[in-house]
């Protein structure tokens, strides 16, 4: 399949682990696109469009984004605009608008702290999954499946990745497993070499304090590993691929927030993973690993940032698996997960979580309009 891909990467800094993927992008350069989310620091720019020098690419800070939205918008910008946070990873959904926009196969995300792993090919290996029919299907009891699982560790610990609730019966691995021949899929999630997605918590517990710990992955156990429906798991955008068609139900939710960050990509994978199911469509991870070189940074200020998350976490996971849907696309889905979401708000017990959520549905919505407007 010669398909039209993007690369979408939301940074301030220099790109430098694109370095690493040029030789794989450019087999392919005439069907790449590279989108690169920022704040606009010409001095980093000049440093990317070196970098970049070779390929299609864009940069969209925060003058080019309002330029965007003006000029599809008019009048009615500011209203739109205001579905993308500021300096924050959520920016990506920008980029999501853009690639959905220019007539994307495949949008790629990938965070500027992921590299070439030995033996992987970032592009290749992610069409491959989301294209091919084979694959491992795991489904769990639980309702929940454990990613670090299909990751070769340092050592026999057990830990689950950032967002993995923590109800003692999401934390129960047991698994039924199952080999298929004929499963393509909508979304996949490459894993990582080197720091998996942990939550401030588990690393602090492991004596990290500088964002990282001792626990490293060294390898993966299965290529694609699909996630039986029925069955969550903790989605991590920073290796992650998907077809187009998801756009309209993969907004990555307004954070930096009310005390709240660091679950825009976790909250978008349980919404998406839910409406998937109800279509009869697969979710799968696995292949290609990237080395994620984790940047340095204060596990404290982490946690925080997580705390209120978490225990939002543990109430939104559970309506959202109670919710019926009855729509057939994923448009109408996400309307209807997001109109069921907010019939459901006073499950939360903390009025700051009640006004948050209220909050993203309100997002959630607006995502539906700007995608409405520009499709």
């Amino acid at each position: 399949m010669c398909a039209k891909i993007y690369i979408i990467v939301a940074s301030v800094n220099v790109l430098s682990n694109l370095y690493s993927f040029e030789k794989e992008i450019a087999k392919l350069k005439d069907n790449v696109k590279v989108v690169v989310v920022d704040e606009g620091d010409e001095v980093v720019r000049q440093k990317n469009k070196e970098i970049l020098k070779d390929f299609s690419y864009e940069f969209y800070g925060p003058r080019e984004r309002v330029r965007w939205f003006k000029d599809h918008f008019t009048n009615t910008y500011e209203k739109y605009s205001s579905a993308i946070p500021e300096k924050c990873h959520a920016e990506t959904s920008f980029g999501f608008l853009v690639a959905y926009k220019e007539g994307a196969d495949v949008i790629l995300e990938l965070d500027d702290d992921c590299f070439h792993a030995s033996n992987h090919n970032l592009i290749r290996e992610h069409l491959n999954n989301l294209l091919s029919n084979g694959g491992f299907i795991v489904s769990s009891n639980s309702k929940w499946y454990n990613t670090i699982e299909n990751l070769v560790l340092n050592n026999d610990f057990v830990v689950f990745p950032r967002g993995h609730p923590y109800a003692p019966e999401a934390r129960i691995e047991s698994y039924n497993w199952k080999k298929t021949n004929n499963r393509k899929c909508v979304l996949n999630m490459g894993l990582w070499a080197g720091y998996p997605d942990l939550d401030a918590l588990t690393i602090l517990y492991n004596g990290g304090l500088d964002g990282r710990c001792s626990i490293k992955s060294v390898g993966l156990k299965r290529d694609k590993v699909i996630v039986d429906g029925g069955t969550y798991f903790a989605i991590c955008s920073m290796n992650t691929s998907f077809q187009r068609r998801i756009v309209p139900a993969f907004y990555q939710l307004y954070m930096k927030v009310m005390g709240v960050d660091r679950f825009d990509d976790i909250w978008s994978g349980l919404f998406i993973k839910k409406i998937a199911d109800h279509v009869s469509d697969n979710i799968c991870l696995g292949k290609p690993l990237v080395y994620h070189d984790k940047r340095t940074r204060s596990t404290f200020k982490d946690l925080k940032a997580e705390l209120e998350g978490m225990i939002i976490n543990e109430t939104l996971w559970r309506i959202v698996d109670s919710l019926e849907l009855n729509s057939k696309d994923y448009f109408e889905c996400y309307l209807e997960l997001a109109n069921g979401i907010e019939k459901n708000v006073e499950k939360f017990s903390e009025k700051a979580h009640r006004d948050f959520i209220s909050l993203q549905v309100e997002k959630m919505k607006l995502w539906l309009e700007v995608v409405d407007k520009i499709k």
